[in-house]
């Protein structure tokens, strides 16, 4: 039994010590995704959509929850907003080309679509981010009538 404690005792010091340690955290400007509403000009519901379920892992602008100053938590967040970035960055829009602007939206119709996006990990703490079947169909409404903006776009040859 004597084990047992200096087990638990030992990986108390390591949390502790880990408090003291964590990512770097994605906090730019709201600015940042000035360019894309412009660009894509979505209506006022889907703009509050984007604002409650996407900017979050989506752009380089991050709101924490408390529960992110506690490692490992805070690492595992990290990865996924990386992760997020990586697919589909609101704040990194303008330096896109025509065509891979239209892929990202392709991609976006079909997440929402399958309902595979916003994840069940980001809605189990954030209530207001579960879609409604309304709230779907208005983003799918905006997204193809930017990919057919795009679509008309002339193309650089």
């Amino acid at each position: 039994m004597k084990i047992v404690k200096k087990i638990v005792l030992f990986l108390f010091v390591v949390f502790l010590i880990a408090q003291f340690f964590g990512p770097e955290k994605n906090q730019g400007d709201l600015v940042s995704i000035d360019y894309f509403l412009k660009e894509t000009n979505p209506p006022e519901d889907v703009k509050i959509i984007l604002t409650k379920t996407c900017i979050d892992c989506h752009s380089d602008v991050t709101q924490y929850p408390w529960y992110n100053n506690i490692t490992p938590v805070n690492f595992w967040l990290a990865a996924h907003v990386k992760d997020g970035k990586k697919h589909f960055n609101l704040s990194n829009w303008e330096g896109n080309s025509i065509k891979r602007k239209d892929h990202k939206f392709e991609e976006l119709l079909e997440m929402i679509e399958e309902k595979e996006m916003p994840l069940n990990s980001y809605t189990w703490t954030h209530d207001e981010a579960k879609l409604t079947d309304e709230q779907r169909k208005a983003v799918i409404v905006w997204a193809k009538l930017v990919r057919l903006k795009y679509g008309l776009e002339p193309k650089p040859e």
